[in-house]
C-alpha cells in the first residue's frame, strides 16, 4: 500500500507541475482545460490505487484462509492419527523412548472412587454407547482392573513414592527400555520400563506404564504394572492400576473417562 500510494503522489507532482505551466498561459480557458484533466488524473490514480488495494487486500484475505484450512487440515489429521494410536493402533517407527519425567507429578488411584459409586457413571455411558457389556459388567471388569492398595504415587526426577496401607517407600529408578505388545483384540499397546537402580526392601524392581502414547509425552493419566519379573509382568492384562492427578476430583475424572 505504501508503494501505491508514493505512485499516486508522483502523477499528482506531475499533474500540478502541469498545471502551474498553464497558469503562465494568459488564456483563461486553456487554464481551465488543463485543471479539469488534472482533476481527472488525480481520480483516476485514486480509483486504480483503491481497486489495486482492494485486490492486495483481497489477496491477503484469501492467503490468511488458505492458512487457516491448512492449520485446520494439520490438526484434524493430527488428531485422527493421535486417536488412532490411542486405540492402540501405529507403527514401530512412530515409538520413542521416554524418560520418567513423562510422568512426573502426583498421583492418585481411581479405585477407590470405583469402590464409592463415583465411576457408576462411567459404565452407565459405556453400556450405552459400547453396548457389548451391561453397566454391571463393566463394573466387574474395571473392578478387577483398578484394583491395588497403592492409593497414591508421586514421582519427582528419577524417584518414585509409593503409597501403601499408610505407609510409603522410595527409590530410583532408571530407564530399561520399552516392549510394544500385540493383545488379544489385534490392537497393541507400548510399555515403558523402569529398574530399581539399587535393591530396597518394600519396592518392586520393575516398574511398566502404558498410558496409550508411544513417545515423549505429559501423561495425563496412566496404567501401572509392577514387580520382581520383567517377563513376567509382561503377561499381565488383567490387573492395571489406573491414576490420574491427586487434584482431580472424582467426577471429574468420571467425565474425563468418558470423554475417550
Amino acid at each position: 500500500m505504501k508503494i501505491l500510494f508514493a505512485k499516486g503522489v508522483s502523477i499528482l507532482a506531475i499533474s500540478s507541475l502541469l498545471v502551474v505551466g498553464c497558469q503562465t498561459s494568459d488564456s483563461t480557458e486553456d487554464e481551465a482545460s488543463e485543471n479539469e484533466t488534472s482533476s481527472s488524473s488525480s481520480s483516476s490514480v485514486s480509483e486504480d490505487s483503491s481497486e489495486t488495494q482492494e485486490q492486495t487486500s483481497e489477496s491477503h484475505t484469501h492467503e490468511r484462509e488458505d492458512d487457516h484450512n491448512h492449520e485446520h487440515d494439520h490438526s484434524h489429521a493430527h488428531d485422527e492419527e493421535t486417536e488412532q494410536i490411542y486405540d492402540g493402533y501405529f507403527e514401530d517407527s512412530q515409538v520413542k523412548d521416554r524418560s520418567l519425567s513423562d510422568w512426573e507429578g502426583d498421583w492418585q488411584s481411581v479405585y477407590p472412587y470405583l469402590q464409592d459409586g463415583t465411576l457408576d457413571e462411567v459404565f452407565d455411558h459405556k453400556a450405552e454407547h459400547e453396548g457389548d457389556k451391561t453397566a454391571e459388567e463393566y463394573k466387574e471388569y474395571y473392578n478387577e482392573g483398578y484394583q491395588t492398595d497403592v492409593n497414591r504415587i508421586v514421582i519427582q526426577e528419577n524417584t518414585v513414592t509409593f503409597f501403601k496401607n499408610g505407609e510409603e517407600s522410595s527409590g530410583e529408578y532408571i530407564y530399561d527400555g520399552y516392549e510394544i505388545l500385540t493383545y488379544d483384540a489385534g490392537n497393541r499397546g507400548v510399555r515403558y520400563i523402569f529398574k530399581l537402580e539399587e535393591e530396597a526392601e518394600g519396592l518392586p524392581q520393575y516398574i511398566q506404564f502404558s498410558d496409550h502414547s508411544i513417545y515423549p509425552n505429559e501423561a495425563d493419566h496412566y496404567h501401572l504394572y509392577w514387580g520382581d519379573d520383567r517377563e513376567a509382568l509382561l503377561d499381565e492384562v488383567v490387573n492395571w492400576p489406573t491414576y490420574y492427578p491427586s487434584e482431580m476430583g472424582g467426577h471429574d475424572i468420571a467425565h474425563e473417562m468418558m470423554a475417550h
